[in-house]
């Protein structure tokens, strides 16, 4: 399926894909997994090596099926088993792989063991799955991550923990039981053929064994918090590197890990323990070279097989980050391509967001009524939440539902219609479009990757502008606001937007390029 010296997710390009919002064959407005599987081709089309699949087991979708009632089935709303199995096949067909996300940290409330745990009395073993304890008052000062306290009562006195929604209870990992099931959970899923698996809150899972309260100080996501990354959880992911090795075709696993360290990022990625972790820090930074710059360097010195992203279904699209502050609407798009190509000229591999190839936007505009992220609710609608960037795909037609649903069915949720100039079906007969230039893009890396080091050399670059060889592969990406100058190259391989027509030996703003050395 590639043509890396290294295992395919060495330096694969993935596209994640937010089941309910990809493509819906029900016509009942939610995406599903046969909408998914008839859509394969665009994807192999489109130059991605792999599928990440975001929650599609039984969940009664209080976030958005991150709180599963069911580790080992299909939601009725997404189709069945066999529907999973068929879309297995037909992406490895196309020389597709298929990851899919694994939610350790919590739970449903809904799911039978803390069902089972409600129905107990404290100090249970039924209890003992999950966290709780005893108390008038809330056992510490944790908050939800989703607004509002960690800890609700249930009716005999007791809290139990919840990180996020009072709807994800949080698993005990100090409990044997609870490691037994997941090892199960991951066979299941490895039996039925899948290349990997996406961990949510993978610096979770562990807590400071007497939940001690927080320092303001150390509130968020950091190394050092009673909360996150405590040093149990390694060993879970040296018990998961076992069962993955034990499996053959390189089947692979990768972190959402939220840190504030690229060392303690690095601990994850152990040879003993997970493949990748993702790396957030690219994510949150700023348009800028600088910025841009110190995320590299930290990451490459400390982190081995990188990751890169822009966006998932949890931030705003990084066409509207990167466009906030300007007044030239298209600064946005045009920086985001830019960022795109300075992303895969880097060694590792590279995650894609649904819609980020079409130039999607974030949606900022939904009606409250029709938001239905927990963040929402939880904050009184104070915060907006992720709604905006989940919004179903535009694939074809003049006017709502664009092919995400059969004509006549309102999407889960509403799409603007200005998104009539962005779907897939318009752009594709447009050369000059993002997914034209998508397309390129993962076409040209595709054929460099093999022959490139797993390194690059810094170059002197002017002004707001970032330079780098990599091998015979030459990335300038220009964050300022005046042209600068191209180093010396033999030829253009690709830009991210067109040249100054004045003057071809220099880079435009918000402009990048690929060059030959």
């Amino acid at each position: 399926m590639t043509n890396s010296p290294f295992p395919w997710w060495r330096d694969a390009v993935v596209y994640e894909i937010y089941v309910r919002s990809f493509a819906d064959a029900s016509g009942d407005g939610v995406g599903d997994l046969q909408g998914i599987r008839s859509r394969l081709p665009y994807l192999a089309e489109l130059g991605v090596d792999a599928v990440w699949l975001t929650p599609f087991q039984p969940s009664p979708m209080a976030d958005g099926g991150y709180d599963v009632a069911d580790y080992r089935d299909v939601d009725p709303l997404f189709g069945t088993l066999d529907d999973f199995d068929a879309l297995v096949a037909a992406a490895h067909e196309l020389g597709l792989r298929i990851m899919v996300d694994i939610v350790p940290n919590h739970s449903s409330s809904a799911h039978k063991w803390f069902q089972e745990a409600l129905a107990a009395p404290p100090g249970s073993p039924a209890r003992d799955r999950y966290i709780f304890r005893d108390g008038d008052l809330p056992p510490n000062n944790w908050t939800s991550v989703f607004s509002g306290p960690a800890w609700s009562q249930v009716p005999d006195g007791q809290w139990y923990l919840h990180l996020f929604a009072p709807e994800q209870p949080d698993f005990n990992w100090r409990n044997p039981e609870v490691h037994e099931e997941f090892i199960d959970v991951l066979r299941f899923w490895l039996d039925r053929g899948v290349d990997g698996f996406r961990i949510d809150v993978a610096m979770g899972l562990y807590k400071e064994a007497d939940l001690p309260d927080v320092p303001a100080a150390e509130e968020g996501f950091r190394s050092r918090s009673p909360i996150w990354s405590q040093p149990e959880v390694h060993e879970v992911y040296r018990e998961w590197r076992k069962v993955l090795d034990s499996y053959p075709g390189d089947r692979a696993a990768v972190g959402e890990v939220w840190t504030d360290s690229a060392e303690d990022l690095a601990r994850y990625v152990r040879p003993d323990e997970l493949h990748q972790s993702f790396n957030f820090a690219w994510l949150e930074a700023p348009w800028s070279a600088t910025a841009f710059r110190t995320v590299i360097d930290a990451t490459l010195a400390a982190v081995p097989a990188p990751t890169w992203v822009l966006s998932n279904h949890d931030v705003v699209r990084h066409v509207s980050r990167y466009g906030e502050g300007s007044l030239d609407p298209q600064a946005g798009p045009a920086r985001g391509r830019a960022a795109l190509m300075a992303m895969l000229a880097l060694p590792g591999s590279a995650y894609l967001y649904q819609g980020e190839e079409l130039g999607l936007p974030e949606v900022k505009d939904l009606p409250p009524e029709t938001r239905q992220d927990p963040i929402f609710a939880r904050s009184g609608g104070e915060l907006l939440g992720r709604d905006g960037c989940r919004v179903p795909l535009p694939w074809s037609g003049t006017a709502g539902p664009f092919g995400f649903s059969p004509e006549g069915t309102r999407p889960w949720l509403p799409q603007p219609a200005e998104w009539a100039a962005l779907t897939a079906e318009r752009q594709a007969g447009d050369p000059s479009s993002t997914l034209a230039f998508y397309r390129r893009v993962l076409a040209l890396r595709r054929t460099l990757r093999g022959s490139l080091p797993d390194t690059i050399t810094w170059m002197d670059a002017p002004g707001d502008a970032l330079m780098f060889s990599r091998g015979d592969l030459i990335l300038a990406i220009n964050c300022g606001e005046d042209a600068v100058p191209l180093p010396p190259y033999s030829e253009v391989l690709l830009t991210s937007g067109p040249p100054d027509p004045s003057d071809p030996s220099v880079l435009p703003p918000d402009t990048a390029v690929w060059l030959r050395a």
